[in-house]
C-alpha cells in the first residue's frame, strides 16, 4: 500500500477519505492534469521550458483555468519572464483578482512599476474587490516609481481606506516600510500607532525604521513595551546598536538575549569589526562555535576580515579550511574576504592562488588583489591585474582607483600616477576624494615634486585632511625641505593640535641638518601648548591560534619575564653579528 507521505496533494486528498468521492470520470482527468502541470510549472527554469509548458496548456484548455494560470504566472515572474505572463494573462476571458494579484507580484519583482499600477487600474475596470495581497504588491511598486512615489504612494493609501484594508496588518507592514524609504519616518510610526491590532513582524518592522533611522531610543522605548518578542525583534535593535557604532549597548543587549541564533552572532561579530575591536569579533566566534551554531556565509566573511586585521594567518587559514570542508561555495563574498586576508597576513601566493580559483569575479575581487599587490609593493602587476580588469568588462570604482594611485605611490611611478588620476576623472567621471588626493600627495612628495604636491592641495575642490598635510610633511623630512615643511605644520596644529607625531617630524628634520635650536624650539612649544606624546604603538603577533597585543614599554603580558630575556639574548646576538667580517652568519 503507498505511503501517504508520497502522495500528491490531489491523490494525497483521495486516499484519506473514508470513502471515494463520487467524480465523474472526466473530473478525475480534469485534477491529474491540473496537478501534472502545477508540477511542471515548479520544475521550470529558463523561459524555454515555460514556453513549452504554456503550449501543453493550451492543448489541454487549461488557459481559462484561474488557479493554472496563477500558477503559471507566478512561474514567469521567478524566472524573469514578464512578457510571456502579460502575453498569457491576455488570452483569459475572465481572469480572477488572484491572477491579477499574481501579475501585480510579478512586476514588482521584476522592477517595472509603471505596468504593475496599469494592471491595478485593469483590475478595478473588471469591477474585482482588491485583497491585502493587492495592495502590499501596489505599495512596493510605488517604492521604484522614482520622484513622485511618495504622492503616488499617497494616492494608493487612499484606496486601501477605500477599500476597507487599512486594519489588515499585512497591508499596514508594508507602508511603514513604504514610508520609511521616503524617509518619512514620522508617517511610519502614525501608520503604526493607528493599526487596530499588531502582530510581531508590524512590531518588529517599527522597531527596524526606528533603529535604522538612528532614533535607538524610541526603538528602545517600543522594544521594552513589544509583547511576545522574537529572536528577529532582538536582531532588530542589537543591529541598530551595531550601525551607530554603540558598542557598550550592543555588547549589554547581546547578553541579554534568552535565545540567540547565526544572524545574533554575526551581527556581534560585525559591531565587533566595525569598530576595530578585531580581538573581541574573534572571541565571539570562539563562543559561537563552542555553543554549536554553526556559521553562515555572512560569518565567515566577518571573521575572515577580523583575522586580516589582526594578521592571524594561522586562524585564517583554519577557517579556510572549514569553508572547503563543509560544502560552502567559494562565492565572490568569502573569496574576497580570502584575498583579503592573506594579502594582510602576508600570504601574497595563497591570495593570488584563491583567486584564480574563483570561477566568477566581481568588482571586490578584482579591488581585493589589485590592492593586496599595490600593498606589498608589486605595482607593475597591479597595473597589468588592473588591464585585466577592464579586459574582462568590470568597470573599476573609487577604490580600484585609490588601489592603483597607491601602487604607482609604493614604487614612485609618478607619471602613472599622474595618467590615471586624470583618467579616473576624465575617462571614469569619478571625483577625486580625499582618498585619492592622499594617494597623489604622497606619490608626488616622495618623488621630490613637493612644489607640485602643494599646489595640487591647494586646488583641490575638497578641504585637505591631516593624512594629506602629514603625506605632504613625511616628503618634506625625506627631501629635507624646511619651508613647505613649516606650512605643513601649521595646517596640522590646526586640524590636530594634540598630535605629537607631526611635532615630533618637524623636530627630527631640524636634527637631521643640525639645527638644534630650532628643534629645542619646536620642543618648547609643545610643552607650552600640553602636547604630549601620543600613546604607545602596539602590534600583534598570533602564536598557535591565539593573538597576542604589545605595546611599548607595556610588561602586562603573563609572559612578559620570558618574553624580555629573549629579546635581550637576541638582541646580544644582533650586536655581536654586526661586529663580524662580512659573510659569517649566526649558528
Amino acid at each position: 500500500m503507498a505511503s501517504s507521505k508520497t502522495l500528491t496533494p490531489i491523490n494525497f486528498f483521495l486516499f484519506n477519505c473514508r470513502e471515494p468521492p463520487c467524480f465523474p470520470p472526466t473530473i478525475i482527468i480534469m485534477l491529474s492534469r491540473a496537478n501534472l502541470i502545477v508540477t511542471h510549472l515548479k520544475q521550470c527554469c529558463k523561459i524555454r521550458d515555460l514556453e513549452l509548458a504554456l503550449g501543453n496548456m493550451i492543448k489541454v484548455a487549461a488557459t481559462q483555468d484561474c488557479f493554472l494560470m496563477n500558477q503559471f504566472i507566478t512561474a514567469c515572474s521567478s524566472v524573469g519572464a514578464t512578457e510571456q505572463a502579460v502575453s498569457a494573462a491576455a488570452q483569459m476571458e475572465n481572469p480572477n483578482v488572484f491572477v491579477y494579484n499574481a501579475m501585480l507580484k510579478g512586476f514588482v519583482e521584476n522592477r517595472r512599476p509603471v505596468e504593475a499600477l496599469e494592471c491595478y487600474v485593469q483590475l478595478m475596470r473588471a469591477q474585482l474587490s482588491p485583497t491585502s495581497y493587492t495592495f502590499s504588491s501596489l505599495v512596493k511598486a510605488c517604492s521604484f516609481v522614482g520622484g513622485d512615489g511618495g504622492r503616488v504612494g499617497e494616492s494608493v493609501h487612499g484606496q486601501i481606506w477605500r477599500h476597507g484594508l487599512a486594519s489588515s496588518v499585512f497591508v499596514c507592514t508594508t507602508l511603514m516600510e513604504f514610508y520609511f524609504d521616503l524617509d518619512r519616518v514620522g508617517a511610519s510610526v502614525k501608520v503604526f500607532d493607528e493599526m487596530p491590532e499588531r502582530d510581531v513582524f508590524a512590531w518588529t518592522t517599527m522597531v527596524s525604521c526606528l533603529a535604522r533611522a538612528g532614533d535607538l531610543s524610541s526603538a528602545r522605548r517600543l522594544f521594552d513595551l513589544m509583547p511576545g518578542r522574537n529572536v528577529a525583534t532582538w536582531n532588530t535593535l542589537l543591529d541598530g546598536y551595531a550601525r551607530l557604532g554603540d558598542v557598550v549597548s550592543a555588547e549589554l543587549l547581546f547578553n541579554q538575549m534568552p535565545a540567540k541564533d547565526v544572524i545574533s552572532w554575526t551581527t556581534m561579530i560585525n559591531c565587533y569589526s566595525q569598530n576595530k575591536k578585531f580581538r573581541e569579533a574573534l572571541g565571539v566566534f570562539n563562543e559561537m562555535t563552542k555553543n554549536e551554531i554553526p556559521p553562515d556565509e555572512v560569518t565567515l566573511a566577518s571573521v575572515i576580515s577580523a583575522c586580516a586585521h589582526l594578521g592571524a594567518l594561522d586562524l585564517g587559514k583554519e577557517i579556510h579550511y572549514y569553508v572547503m570542508q563543509n560544502g560552502f561555495d567559494l562565492d565572490v563574498y568569502i573569496g574576497s574576504s580570502l584575498i583579503d586576508m592573506y594579502a594582510k597576513c602576508g600570504s601574497l601566493e595563497r591570495s593570488l592562488l584563491v583567486f584564480y580559483k574563483l570561477r566568477d569575479k566581481n568588482l571586490f575581487c578584482w579591488n581585493s588583489i589589485i590592492e593586496g599587490l599595490a600593498v606589498h609593493g608589486y605595482a607593475e602587476e597591479a597595473l597589468a591585474m588592473f588591464s585585466k580588469m577592464k579586459r574582462e568588462r568590470i568597470k573599476p570604482n573609487g577604490v580600484t582607483f585609490i588601489s592603483i594611485l597607491s601602487a604607482c605611490a609604493h614604487s614612485g611611478l609618478v607619471e602613472e600616477g599622474r595618467k590615471w588620476f586624470k583618467s579616473m576623472t576624465c575617462d571614469y567621471h569619478f571625483p577625486p576624494q580625499l582618498e585619492h588626493y592622499g594617494c597623489m600627495v604622497d606619490l608626488l612628495s616622495k618623488a621630490g615634486l613637493l612644489e607640485e604636491a602643494l599646489r595640487l592641495i591647494r586646488t583641490m575642490n575638497l578641504e585637505p585632511n591631516a593624512v594629506i598635510w602629514g603625506a605632504l610633511l613625511g616628503g618634506c623630512k625625506l627631501h629635507r625641505n624646511f619651508e613647505i615643511a613649516q606650512i605643513a605644520v601649521e595646517e596640522l596644529m590646526v586640524l590636530e593640535p594634540g598630535n605629537s607625531g607631526h611635532y615630533a617630524l618637524l623636530v627630527s628634520l631640524h636634527t637631521q641638518v643640525n639645527r638644534w635650536s630650532d628643534a629645542a624650539n619646536i620642543r618648547w612649544k609643545m610643552k607650552e601648548l600640553g602636547v604630549e606624546k601620543c600613546s604607545p604603538g602596539s602590534s600583534w603577533i598570533e602564536v598557535e591560534k591565539r593573538v597576542h597585543q604589545f605595546a611599548a614599554s607595556d610588561k602586562s603580558h603573563h609572559s612578559s619575564v620570558d618574553i624580555l630575556s629573549v629579546l635581550n639574548q637576541l638582541d646580544g646576538q644582533l650586536k655581536r653579528a654586526a661586529n663580524r667580517p662580512p659573510g659569517l652568519c649566526l649558528q
